[in-house]
């Protein structure tokens, strides 16, 4: 096994591992530690079943079931189905949609979020549409111009899924009461220092934020903007175009990411999990609860 890195990216490939087999500790140690270094990893050719997927899943963390059950594998609860696919009645199969995702963090608007994920590529547009971005945010925290690491140090973002679902087609952004129970508007800091490498790194995610702690609105938002432009950087960023048989792995808490349009006749199925990093390794936001009135 060789760890490379991809250009100037802050991303790293992983070569001559096949993930189908149980990794050996050796291996696996490798891999934790280049995730740990990176954020971003990345294996190619590689072929999974659902299983194999969960099972190398369950090597690196504790795999997590979403509260989307329309989005979940009918036969592994911890997979969730990518797809602008239908099966034979017509239902759409999985988390939809072919147009373009803008930056943003997974499970942001989670207290206690699931920060890892692994991305397994099925089908893959022949355009080569639907490229995904990843930035580095500790990159982004260290090339921060001091004014604004001194608006960051002590604030809290105020995040809510309603935002994120506002931003989805109609049907998805249908928020049920159910739905605002479990995912309630949270703080989050907008700073937190890596337990083994040290590093400060920005937690941050524009598609569920909806204030700042101590900024008014419109202050909070124009900022939110510069930020994000900040984090955003050529050379802080990596974009994987798929191919079939990629796996990608990242670590929510340390980047953000987005996706490329595709043509929606084109067909793309992609495989994900998520799950829960070790404390000792990864950044692990710890969230609060808040009382706010959520206005999509």
């Amino acid at each position: 096994m060789d760890i490379r890195p991809i250009d100037d990216s802050p991303a790293r490939e992983v070569v001559g591992i096949s993930l189908w087999n149980r990794l050996k500790a050796d291996e696996l140690e490798q891999i934790r530690q280049a995730w740990t270094d990176s954020g971003i990893l990345v294996f190619r050719r590689q072929s999974l079943s659902e299983a194999e997927l969960v099972e190398v899943t369950a090597q690196l963390g504790r795999p997590h079931v979403v509260h989307r059950t329309d989005w979940i594998s009918p036969e592994h609860p911890e997979v969730i189905l990518v797809s602008n696919l239908k099966d034979a009645e017509g239902r759409q199969i999985g988390m939809p949609g072919s147009n373009d995702v803008e930056w943003h963090t997974d499970q942001s608007y989670v207290k206690d979020p699931a920060t890892g994920a692994m991305l397994y590529a099925v089908e893959i547009p022949n355009d080569g549409g639907g490229s995904t971005w990843w930035t580095n945010m500790r990159i982004a925290w260290d090339e921060l111009p001091q004014d604004m690491k001194t608006l960051c140090e002590g604030r809290r973002a105020i995040l809510s899924y309603v935002k994120r679902l506002a931003g989805y087609n109609e049907q998805a952004a249908k928020v049920t009461q159910e739905m605002l129970r479990k995912t309630p508007p949270v703080a989050q800091p907008l700073v937190y220092t890596h337990p083994y490498t040290g590093r400060k790194s920005l937690f941050l995610d524009p598609t569920t934020t909806i204030g700042i702690e101590g900024m008014e609105r419109a202050q909070a938002m124009a900022f939110l903007d510069r930020l994000v432009k900040a984090c955003t950087q050529p050379h802080q960023v990596y974009k994987h175009r798929w191919q079939v048989g990629d796996v990608v792995l990242w670590d929510n808490a340390c980047t953000m990411h987005r996706r490329d349009e595709y043509e929606s006749v084109q067909r793309r199925f992609l495989k994900r999990t998520t799950l829960h990093l070790p404390e000792a390794r990864h950044i692990i936001p710890h969230g609060q609860e808040v009382d706010v009135e959520v206005l999509v």
